[in-house]
């Protein structure tokens, strides 16, 4: 690889971080709920907004690479999230955040669908599925700072905000700064598209062949439950243990570093073992973690529940994605932007949930997480065929 390249790669690293901001979004529908009193249904619109633009952006985002380039892309993802990270120092109304979170969600639309095939740019090729492991580890280390820094905020005095946990998006808005001035100054040669993008009927028509349209679904569970868990494992913390959102808040950190050492250990486990196998133990684990979060009163049984679920769903996404290209290699492209959509799971579960919590407590969230748990059970038999 050319010393231009390898110094591409410390920007693009970079970006992997901002992409992890989204992330934010369960710590902070937390403290916008507490400071706007709101209920969880009307809080839990917040996370759910961020991850409808999933459902809109991704394949016009492909179009767009197709014109503009993969590089143009990712900047004009990092503006767009620099910002949504900008509005709240200007309030903490309820319009103020639902333009932030909104910003937030197309911003990270943008930047999942074009930082990744850039990666494969900058590679050239070479060791690329290591260096996307190595940026989803970055992403992850973005996420589970996000709580810290929000707790810091909110307890101690800092100048010009006094106690505010919206510091967090102040912090993160200036590292996306650097992200977007290291990239725009960063020469990296991209290769002409050929070819006509992808369009919105074409994408999908694949969705009649099962296995595109069982993976989707595999995505939206994954995703709904990745979102529903750092969302609500704080409010399950306060409902049985009476915490404070600030020492609930380490919940989710917890879920994220669990989840870190499942994507850095998942790999090695996916070259040992056959993939049907290890997602039946991470599906497992999910499911322990589900009973753990529905009957469980004492904080260790809270705190296995939630590592097992942050474990447990790490590589999902990963298995789901892979089996969805290589049943249909000729058409790849568009089935990445399917499976991206995926990502609108998001949207629907923690809406549901707030539903569910509203009625019955954080108890009824669970089971809407569990429900898609359920669902890949489901899924095992799709990958009988699927090797190590």
């Amino acid at each position: 690889m050319s010393k231009v390249n390898k110094l591409a790669l410390i920007p693009v690293m970079l970006c992997f971080f901002c992409m992890g901001f989204v992330d934010l979004v369960g710590i902070a529908s937390n403290y916008v709920k507490e400071d706007l009193a709101l209920n969880d249904s009307t809080a839990n619109i917040f996370p759910s907004l961020v991850f409808f633009w999933f459902l809109i952006f991704s394949v016009p985002t492909g179009m767009l690479m197709n014109k503009i380039g993969r590089k143009k892309t990712v900047l004009l993802s990092l503006l767009v999230t620099v910002l949504s990270l900008m509005m709240p120092m200007f309030g903490n109304n309820f319009t103020i955040m639902l333009i932030s979170f909104s910003l937030l969600g197309i911003g990270n639309a943008l930047m999942q669908t074009s930082l990744n095939p850039l990666v494969s740019t900058v590679m050239g090729g070479g060791n690329l599925a290591s260096t996307l492991t190595f940026g989803q580890f970055i992403k992850a280390i973005a996420s589970f700072l996000a709580p810290y820094l929000a707790m810091w905020g909110a307890t101690q005095v800092i100048p010009s905000f006094g106690y505010d946990w919206r510091i967090l998006f102040t912090i993160y808005m200036f590292v996306g700064f650097l992200a977007t001035a290291l990239l725009a100054v960063t020469p990296i040669d991209e290769p002409k598209i050929e070819g006509k993008p992808s369009t919105f009927a074409e994408c999908f028509k694949l969705l009649g062949t099962p296995i595109v349209l069982l993976s989707f679904f595999g995505i939206m569970c994954h995703v709904g439950i990745d979102v529903g868990t750092n969302t609500t494992a704080p409010k399950i913390l306060m409902e049985r243990l009476g915490m404070t959102l600030n020492d609930a808040a380490f919940a989710t950190s917890l879920y994220f570093i669990f989840r870190t050492i499942g994507c850095l250990t998942g790999s090695f486990f996916l070259r040992v073992l056959p993939t049907r196998t290890f997602f039946i133990i991470s599906v497992v684990m999910m499911a322990l973690s589900m009973c753990g979060l529905f009957v469980g009163t004492e904080k260790w049984m809270l705190y296995t529940a939630i590592a097992l679920v942050g474990y447990g769903n790490s590589n999902i996404f990963s298995i789901c994605f892979a089996k969805a290209l290589t049943s249909m290699p000729e058409k790849q492209n568009e089935v990445s932007g399917l499976m991206i959509m995926g990502l609108f799971g998001g949207t629907i579960f923690p809406l549901l949930m707030g539903f569910a919590s509203d009625a019955i407590g954080q108890a009824g969230a669970v089971i809407v997480m569990a429900i898609g748990v359920i669902y890949l059970f489901t899924y095992i038999k799709q990958l009988n065929s699927v090797k190590a």
